[in-house]
């Protein structure tokens, strides 16, 4: 039988926002490996994925791949030496006789995801195991549900960027006819915003910060303060000036 490694998109941090078939797939795994961030100076608590599949999940089966998740832009020395290590121990389980591996990640794993990254190194270490993919809900679908904001209408497009890429990117995107969600904006808050003010698009801005943990928020994004925390989306609708005006 061949071994599957299959991401598991848990949703942004809410349990209840699993699928039925990221629940299934979770539950009937052999080992269920969930990212931590590497911390040299002591064990790292438990990672937002690994609370948020904990009510599905033994604590048995549960395994910690810790990886760089603090390093900032480009492939670093350790960020590489974390790839390397978490798929080694992947590999491990694969050749200990495991035959369904899952491995928990926040949102989507085809979005923004350390299993990518994971899943081409198990690829090159072990060719014969099967990747998969469980799709799962993303930061924005969340915050549109939460401010009541569709994503998208008729023929506007979508536009999503990790604000980590650039102030130019976010503007350009801005300046188009769509709506634009950035993810990571938070050293990048007041430079986003700003720009949002230029543009005549910041009153309709709304900011989603910790979303699906205890004390998470949604509102406008001018009342979100200077200093947002890492995981916080913001969401910048479309103009819209009439129903179906888009169709």
């Amino acid at each position: 039988m061949t071994a599957t490694l299959t991401g598991v998109g848990v949703g942004p941090g809410d349990p209840e926002l699993l699928t039925l078939r990221a629940v299934r797939v979770l539950r009937e795994a052999d080992v269920v490996f969930v990212p931590v961030l590497d911390r040299p100076d002591g064990a790292p608590p438990p990672g937002r994925a690994e609370t948020t599949v904990a009510p599905f999940v033994p604590s048995d089966r549960l395994r910690r791949l810790p990886f760089a998740l603090d390093d900032r832009g480009g492939v670093t020395h350790r960020r590489e030496s974390a790839w390397n290590a978490a798929a080694r121990t992947v590999a491990d389980a694969v050749d200990a006789g495991a035959q369904a591996l899952a491995f928990a990640t926040i949102g989507d794993p085809n979005v923004y995801s350390t299993f990518g990254y994971l899943a081409q190194t198990v690829r090159e270490l072990r060719p014969a195991v099967a990747v998969h993919t469980v799709p799962g809900i993303t930061a924005m679908q969340e915050l549109a549900a939460r401010s009541g904001v569709p994503l998208c209408e008729g023929r506007e497009p979508l536009t999503l960027l990790p604000a980590t890429a650039g102030l130019a990117l976010f503007a350009d995107a801005v300046a188009g006819p769509g709506t634009v969600v950035a993810y990571k904006g938070w050293r990048r808050h007041t430079e986003l915003l700003a720009e949002l003010r230029r543009q005549g698009r910041l009153a309709d801005a709304v900011l989603g910060s910790g979303l699906g943990l205890a004390g998470d928020r949604v509102g406008r994004a001018t009342e979100a303060g200077d200093d947002p925390p890492y995981l916080s989306t913001l969401l910048v609708p479309a103009r819209r000036d009439r129903r179906g005006g888009k169709l």
